[in-house]
C-alpha cells in the first residue's frame, strides 16, 4: 500500500522499502520488532546532527493503513513532525506541519479528502507527490522553525502511497 524512503537532509539512504501489511513499524535500533529498521541501512558518512537525531528515534513510529486514511502512532520518546497534502486546509499558502507528541497519534492522510481534491496545486518547496507523507524525527520545519524545508531536517521519512 506504500513505499518508504529514508532521507538524511537531501540524500536518500538505502532503497525503497515496500510495505504490504496493513501497518509497519519504523524504528532505529533492533530489537523493536519487525518492520523498517533504519540501523540496517548503509552506514554512509553521518554528521553529528544526523547521529544525534537518529539517537532520538528509538522505538520510532507505527504507520497504519486504516479505513479512510493513514495514521501515525508516535512510539518514540520525542515528537515527530508530519506533513501531507490532506493536513493543509484548502487555499493554504504552505503545507501544514503537524507536531505529534510521544504516545500520541494522528490521521496523517485522508483518502476521501484526497479523492475530492482531484487536480490540486500543492503549495511549498519543490515538487511534491500529492499522495505522499513526510515525517521528520525529532526536528520540525516550516515557518516557525529555523529549518524552512524538510530537506533541512537531519532524518526524515517519505511515505509514497500506492
Amino acid at each position: 500500500w506504500c513505499k518508504l524512503a529514508y532521507w538524511e537532509y537531501r540524500t536518500r539512504v538505502g532503497r525503497l522499502y515496500a510495505v504490504h501489511e496493513a501497518s509497519v513499524n519504523i524504528f532505529c535500533e533492533l530489537p523493536w520488532g519487525s518492520g523498517f529498521c533504519l540501523a540496517q541501512l548503509p552506514a554512509a558518512y553521518r554528521s553529528c546532527a544526523v547521529r544525534r537525531a537518529r539517537g532520538k528515534i528509538g522505538r520510532g513510529l507505527l504507520l497504519s493503513r486504516e479505513p479512510g486514511g493513514v495514521w501515525a502512532y508516535n512510539r518514540s520518546e520525542h515528537p515527530i513532525f508530519v506533513s501531507s497534502p490532506t493536513l493543509s486546509p484548502p487555499g493554504a499558502c504552505g503545507l501544514t506541519v503537524l507536531k505529534v507528541l510521544p504516545g500520541y497519534s494522528a490521521k496523517v492522510f485522508d483518502y476521501e479528502w484526497a479523492g475530492d481534491r482531484g487536480g490540486w496545486q500543492l503549495p511549498g518547496e519543490g515538487p511534491c507527490d500529492p499522495h505522499s507523507i513526510r515525517i521528520s524525527f525529532a526536528k520540525g520545519w516550516g515557518p516557525c522553525y529555523s529549518r524552512q524545508f524538510i530537506t533541512s531536517c537531519p532524518c526524515w521519512l517519505e511515505v509514497l502511497l500506492n
